[in-house]
């Protein structure tokens, strides 16, 4: 994931202090029911297309956009799957961040999937019965935008 230039002006106050930022996640299907993937240039892995809103962009507006910036697919919102605080990354550079993801079930309305920009490798539609290897965050967004389940959320408190 490119790191936003709002991002890299705050480094330059806090260093590699801890970061809570937003995060956004879409799942995309096509009207075929396949879920749209992108093997990600910084792990080699398959994942969820996702990003960071700007300052003052709306978290369904930054997910319409990031799947297109990243596999050339136009998609709609239809509804936010799972809301979660996320554990603490530490990248290569030694920069902490904090996400607060919002996941957001997408229907794709017009593009063709290939490789967008230099974050990923590759991009595919893929039948929710023949995924590639994905980790558990995006396995467990998949599966909620299947279910007509309402928004996901932790219920427990930690006080």
């Amino acid at each position: 994931m490119a790191t936003p230039d709002f991002i890299r002006t705050l480094r330059t106050s806090i260093g590699h202090q801890l970061l809570w930022l937003p995060g956004v996640s879409a799942v995309v299907f096509d009207d075929e029911g396949r879920v749209l993937l992108n093997r990600r240039s910084d792990t080699g892995n398959w994942a969820l297309i996702g990003g960071i809103p700007e300052p003052g962009e709306q978290p369904a507006a930054c997910a319409v956009r990031e799947v297109e910036e990243e596999t050339g697919v136009v998609c709609v919102v239809e509804r936010v799957i799972v809301v979660q605080a996320l554990k603490p990354v530490t990248y290569d550079n030694g920069d902490v961040c904090q996400y607060m993801d919002t996941s957001f079930r997408c229907r794709a309305v017009s593009g063709e999937a290939w490789v967008n920009d230099d974050e990923s490798l590759d991009v595919g539609w893929f039948a929710v019965d023949a995924l590639p290897e994905l980790n558990g965050f995006s396995l467990q967004r998949i599966k909620q935008a299947q279910s007509d389940a309402p928004t996901w959320f932790d219920p427990t408190s930690s006080e």
